[in-house]
């Protein structure tokens, strides 16, 4: 595997570990939103992620055992949870149903929390190989002074 491709493959998880830290944000500052435009509470957003092959053209399918498992990650969507809301009885509410209910979004902060941590490492992992890539390159063009 070349360094450009596998700096490639780091940038692509870069790209993707920031869309799942923007939807936990998302469902961090909405932990309380009680009426959205769609109506109801806000619903949890989570980011789906999916792998295609980092080949391009022919002459990169046909390179090296190595290369044939080299796969790229991409964030293909972000969707809203099923979630039923979670009830809480607050009759003085202005949010409250006839019964007394206040419908708030079903997000665990601290769950939430957990899942920043882990982006934030999957994150810095993705730096590490990209700065070792980068480093290798620096390296090899020392080679030829």
């Amino acid at each position: 595997m070349d360094l450009l491709k596998s700096m490639k493959i780091s940038s692509s998880g870069l790209s993707a570990n920031r869309k799942r830290m923007e939807a936990i944000s998302s469902n961090i500052a909405n932990a309380q939103t009680t009426r959205t435009a769609e109506g109801g509470p806000y619903r949890r957003k989570e980011v789906v992620f999916g792998s295609e092959p980092a080949r391009k053209s022919f002459k990169d399918m046909l390179d090296g055992e190595i290369d044939a498992h080299a796969e790229e990650v991409h964030a293909t969507e972000v969707v809203s949870t099923n979630n039923p809301p979670i009830l809480k009885y607050e009759p003085n509410n202005p949010e409250a149903n006839e019964d007394g209910y206040v419908a708030y979004p079903n997000v665990n902060v601290m769950k939430e929390m957990a899942d920043m941590i882990s982006a934030q490492r999957a994150y810095e992992a993705n730096i590490s190989a990209l700065n070792t890539s980068k480093s290798m390159a620096i390296k090899t063009l020392d080679i030829g002074k």
